[in-house]
């Protein structure tokens, strides 16, 4: 166990970190990701409250439908990433990290009072649910055998209200954070031990810890905030341009779009890139060194890939130096090893999207 934004969590179970990592990338595992806040978002103005705040456009959500999106600041830098729900229930469903769990709620109280103040119509609930994550290429067997709804027409980032083993008032998003097909399962939180013992009592599925859960989503090129993005970075440098809805682009109305945008038309300075490397492991904070052998950037993620049996990496690398195939350096205990710039995810994704 190890402490994690105020939660004690399993680093890993009885298989050991790299038997689970890859247990998940053949079969399935079970992560319990209850210390993730979620908040329910209601009132007719809710979609006005939330896009205040990101970047995304949460109007063009169909219900049932989800999107990941940033919290910005005035200076363009990302406060927190988001998965935003339009529930088919008239509320906002977010799920956002634990690190950030108090900063975030203290902005939304506040731009929710704000809004209150002038008539509109908004107000949060913050949930006391568990939440679960079943990740993998056997989920969808697994889980389909405890459910009456049809996975089969469930794509990535929709979601639906259902009852999984028994257990009514479930909330299962076809989403994670491993790169592999998987759902999260929004659960009462007295009968989420019973939830989690049913699906750990398949062979196929093992419980796995923040040891694989990191790999798993550095292969898959997944960003880890406070590593990989932070107030400092904004979503231009990070490479999240995708985040950021059309229509926002075009109104410029959420916090930070004009420092974002300048970074569209002129470029960032650095740049988000995966790494492969040769020699021993790459962790946060190794330098990145140019031709020259001179600092070109940092290294904020890093681990062995247990998958490809190399390591991999992410870092910010000045732009000059961001085409994938750009041969670099990292100095890793004061020695220098060859590095290639590779594009991201290391290990293809999974995501599911119905026929």
């Amino acid at each position: 166990m190890v402490p994690f934004a105020g939660w004690s969590l399993p680093l890993h179970y009885g298989q050991g970190h790299l038997q689970s990592h890859l247990h998940t990338r053949r079969r399935c595992s079970l992560f319990d990701v209850s210390h993730m806040p979620q908040t329910r978002v209601y009132g007719r103005d809710r979609v006005r409250f939330m896009e205040s705040l990101v970047v995304g456009d949460i109007a063009e959500l169909k219900p049932g439908q989800g999107t990941l999106t940033l919290l910005t600041n005035e200076r363009g830098g990302i406060v927190d990433d988001l998965i935003v729900t339009n529930t088919s229930e008239d509320h906002l469903y977010v799920v956002s990290n634990a690190g950030c769990a108090d900063k975030d709620l203290a902005i939304m109280r506040g731009r929710a009072a704000e809004l209150q103040a002038t008539g509109s119509d908004v107000h949060l609930e913050v949930s006391d649910n568990a939440l679960l994550a079943l990740q993998g290429p056997s989920m969808a067997r697994v889980l389909q055998a405890g459910l009456s709804d049809d996975l089969a027409k469930l794509s990535f980032m929709n979601s639906i209200t259902t009852t999984v083993f028994g257990v009514p008032g479930c909330q299962v998003t076809r989403c994670g954070y491993t790169g592999e097909d998987g759902v999260e399962i929004s659960v009462p939180a007295g009968r989420a031990v019973e939830l989690a013992e049913r699906l750990l009592g398949v062979p196929d599925v093992w419980p796995a810890g923040l040891a694989a859960r990191d790999s798993l989503r550095l292969e898959a090129g997944l960003c880890l905030y406070g590593n990989d993005i932070d107030e400092t970075i904004t979503p231009v440098e990070a490479g999240l341009l995708w985040t950021l809805g059309k229509r926002r682009r075009t109104a410029m109305d959420f916090p930070g779009a004009a420092v974002i945008m300048a970074q569209v038309k002129e470029k960032p300075k650095r740049k988000r890139v995966g790494l492969t490397s040769e020699g021993p492991p790459i962790r946060p904070h190794t330098a990145i060194l140019g031709p020259e052998g001179t600092p070109v950037g940092t290294v904020t993620s890093g681990c062995p890939s247990p998958s490809l049996g190399k390591n991999i990496a992410m870092g910010y690398v000045e732009v000059a130096h961001s085409r994938a195939g750009t041969a670099l350096t990292v100095e890793v205990r004061k020695k220098q090893h060859p590095a290639l710039v590779t594009k991201m995810p290391f290990v293809p994704t999974q995501y599911y999207t119905a026929k």
